[in-house]
């Protein structure tokens, strides 16, 4: 075994002082002592002491960060779906094993009260998990940066199912206050709406000025991030929405007692949930709402302090400003930097767009159209009248100056590429203002950014080659290995150093090891000892019971048509019809886990939900199958379900229609921790094929190019259903009353949108899909072949660290360097 040691982060302090720490918080922070506190109060007074370090690295990183005249990147995010903290910073600080061993002295178990801290849940899946990894890059790699969202009162919906069928509750997630955020009143800022545009004229000359109706108060909130070693303490600041006048006295005294709040409940709405149900006008001007409301407040915040290191002289803003959109929901923040620069700051058409295009850049995560967010006209010359004239006249330039000089009296280049959609009602389309006001778009995965290049921006990257790059997603392996699989990283630091967390290429030392029996063994019993911890989890949430012995085969992702959970489905109702018709089947027990949340107003993706459960509750509870097959939909799936479920994953579902998934992080995490991947040539599993090899995991179904060809000679699923015995057999019986009895037909929607329109090609890749499934059988009986496949993964995705992804952010579009925390 190596020594090298440097970035493993060493403890600051004896198991002794640790617990004199919490005792200490215990008695003067929370007013409660040792034999009456609460498994709560552990848990407060546990992140107290750790806070002592927490907050003095804020310090430290804010002081240093200030004195110097560096290029600072500022992540603009809607999501940022973080998860627990305290197991996070425990490790990152080297305080784990001492913070155990003192609640053990203590008479408590850490685990126990780590179950006590709720999930920061403020994203709906990849996009805001992919945020919380790289704002731990950023600060475990010392670069300057600062994460911006908004502080939602509820995070993502708590997830229960009635009946089979999914139900939204609200996510109480600070319910009794979080111990990590602090809130920072000095640096709120406010933020307009609505109103009109006036043009004044002062000394000859003409201005716009921007004429409110209503105002908001941002009021910040800032989450230590702390960074692997703990020298470097980021923030992520969190703007909470406020009424301007928080209370109307006069109001009150005249009798009015609800309606004095009024001012106050309509402002807090705007922080109130994450993601609205946009399916109402009302619905659609809340989402807009935030995306500005967050947006104006980080640029503002981002001014404030760049005016009070350097003054009014803001010609060197973009040199030392680099502001990443993290998708199109921070897009509005383009023409807000421009109103100020213009509006505000005197800055002449060209100076302005100019520092605003060198100050953006766009992260691009989706191909789906409906994810690339066009909003009503209308809609935004309401709430942001300045921001419409201004967008006007960034796509009227664009348009003139720009695409005219390419293709020269086309206007059929100039409709497409138009920020503006014409129509029956006029649209601005998110995406092409994003493309146009960046100074670089790049995609998540080598597939996803061609794909951008070639399909989604043809023209514009032909307009601008240099423009469009990749940097493929990553994942942080402190949280997703070292945090969440103790036993797996216990193992891995027998054999490689002890600062793999921050070198994760250093677990290319495993691939030595693959083939040795004794090795095969020890990593095979990790997976067996996590399996059995997570056989208690599903009949702790479930009720269901199943054997650790059994495959365990994971989908956990948002439940979409284009990530295909029904095909998952329609293959487990194939098996479960062979065994029905023969007992005797061949088949490796296994058990498909589930775990996702459909929005709200999405209404086949929770027709999808209901049909899973209504199949596996029928499954469950046949003895006929001899508990060969076993079916478990996990409610409420969250960031630390998925710390728990990942490790004893053998099965990673990665079967998304080829083109559709820009990346997927999921599938890195799961093969980080051995679980061999199934799925098709999309997204970043092409790249984890590449590296872990592609006697690793198993491919199938159709590419791009196949795809797009199938697409283009006329896609007829009813032909594959008529076709395929199996098929026709699974689908018809979703009309009939098997997995529903007495109540016929409950699942036939699910049917008709695979038969008659069947947008992500469910069927056409079924049969291989289904092959597929039975080389995972196969190969899970050879013992030996299946532990070398599931070594060679965790030893070769050192390429999906985040640390890696936020370095190439780092070199190749924001121009950053590292100013590391002086002690």
């Amino acid at each position: 075994m190596a020594t090298n040691l440097s970035a493993a982060p060493q403890p600051q302090l004896t198991v002794q002082q640790f617990k004199e720490s919490v005792v200490k918080h215990l008695h003067s922070t929370l007013g409660t002592y040792e034999e009456k506190a609460s498994q709560q109060a552990w848990n407060q007074a546990i992140a107290a002491a750790i806070n002592e370090f927490v907050y003095d690295g804020v310090s430290r990183t804010r002081k240093t960060h200030a004195g110097k005249g560096t290029r600072a990147v500022h992540y603009l995010s809607l999501e940022f779906l973080m998860g627990r903290l305290m197991s996070n910073n425990l490790q990152n600080l080297g305080l784990y094993e001492i913070a155990d061993a003192a609640m053990t002295d203590l008479g408590q178990s850490l685990s126990d009260i780590l179950e006590e801290e709720p999930d920061m849940a403020l994203g709906n899946g990849g996009l805001g998990r992919l945020a919380a990894c790289f704002i731990d890059s950023m600060a475990t790699l010392s670069l300057p940066a600062i994460g911006y969202g908004i502080h939602y009162e509820h995070g993502l919906f708590r997830q229960e199912f009635y009946k089979g069928r999914q139900v939204e509750r609200p996510d109480e997630w600070r319910e009794f206050g979080s111990s990590w955020e602090i809130c920072r009143p000095e640096s709120q800022q406010t933020v307009k709406l609505y109103g009109y545009v006036e043009t004044v004229y002062e000394q000859g000359q003409s201005r716009k000025v921007w004429r409110p109706s209503r105002t908001l108060r941002a009021i910040p909130w800032d989450i230590p991030i702390v960074g692997y070693g703990g020298q470097n303490v980021n923030i992520l600041r969190l703007w909470e929405s406020r009424a301007d006048k928080f209370f109307d006295w006069d109001v009150f005294n005249s009798g009015g007692y609800l309606d004095a709040y009024a001012e106050s409940v309509q402002a807090e709405t705007v922080s109130k949930v994450l993601y609205p149900n946009d399916e109402t006008e009302a619905g659609k001007e809340l989402r807009l709402i935030q995306q500005y409301f967050f947006s104006a407040a980080s640029i503002a915040d981002v001014m404030r302090r760049y005016k009070s290191a350097h003054g009014n002289d803001l010609s060197k803003f973009a040199e030392l400003n680099a502001m990443q959109l993290n998708d199109t929901h921070p897009a509005i923040a383009i023409p807000e930097l421009m109103r100020i620069l213009v509006d505000e700051e005197g800055f002449t058409w060209h100076d302005a767009w100019t520092t605003t295009r060198a100050t953006f850049a766009y992260t691009n995560h989706t191909l789906l159209p409906e994810a690339l967010e066009r909003w009503p006209l209308k809609l935004i010359e309401k709430v942001l009248p300045r921001h419409m004239e201004i967008i006007f006249e960034i796509n009227s330039r664009f348009l003139q100056d720009e695409v005219e000089a390419k293709w020269p009296g086309d206007d059929a280049v100039k409709r497409k590429l138009s920020i503006i959609e014409e129509g029956s009602a006029q649209m601005v389309r998110m995406g092409n203002l994003s493309a146009v006001g960046s100074h670089t778009v790049n995609g998540v995965a080598q597939i996803h950014s061609e794909l951008v290049k070639k399909d989604l921006f043809p023209e514009l990257n032909a307009l601008w080659p240099t423009k469009f790059t990749n940097v493929t997603n990553g994942i942080t392996p402190r949280r997703w290995m070292k945090a969440c699989n103790p036993r797996l990283s216990s193992l891995i630091e027998k054999h490689v150093d002890a600062d793999w967390p921050r070198y994760l290429e250093k677990l290319s030392g495993l691939k030595a090891l693959a083939d040795d029996a004794a090795f095969q063994k020890d990593y095979m019993a990790v997976k067996q000892a996590n399996k059995e911890d997570f056989v208690k989890v599903i009949r702790e949430l479930t009720g269901i019971e199943v054997s650790a012995d059994a495959i365990f085969d994971v989908q956990i992702k948002r439940l979409h048509e284009y990530k295909r959970q029904h095909l998952n489905l329609l293959h487990i109702m194939a098996l479960y019809r062979r065994l029905l018709i023969d007992p005797n089947y061949d088949l490796h027990p296994r058990v498909f886990i589930f775990g996702a949340k459909a929005a709200p107003g999405y209404r086949l993706a929770k027709e999808i939900i209901f049909a899973i459960n209504k199949v596996a509750e029928k499954i469950n509870n046949d003895v006929r199958i001899n508990n060969k097959l076993k079916v478990v939909f996990l409610p409420n799936y969250r960031v630390s379900l998925a710390e728990k479920l990942i490790p004893a994953s053998d099965v990673s579902e990665q079967i998304s229609l080829a083109g559709k998934e820009a990346s997927g992080t999921g599938n890195m995490k799961l093969a980080l921790n051995g679980a061999i991947t199934i799925g098709t040539m999309d997204g970043a599993n092409i790249e984890i094929a590449e590296e872990a090899g592609t006697d690793n995991v198993v491919i199938f179904g159709m590419e791009v190019d196949d795809v797009e060809a199938l697409l283009a000679k006329g896609y007829q699923p009813a032909d594959y259903y008529r076709s395929n015995d199996e098929l026709k057999a699974v689908l018809d019986w979703l009309d009939g009353d098997f997995f529903t009895p007495g109540e016929p037909g409950l699942l036939s929607e699910v049917k008709r949108n695979l038969i008659e329109s069947d947008s992500f090609m469910v069927l056409a890749d079924f049969e291989a899909y289904s092959e597929a499934q039975k080389k995972i059988d196969t190969l899970y009986r050879d013992k030996k072949a299946w532990a070398r496949a599931a070594i060679m993964n965790t030893a070769s995705l050192a390429k999906f660290n985040s640390d890696r992804s936020i370095q190439d952010y780092a070199e190749n579009i924001w121009h950053i360097k590292a100013v590391p925390a002086k002690s």
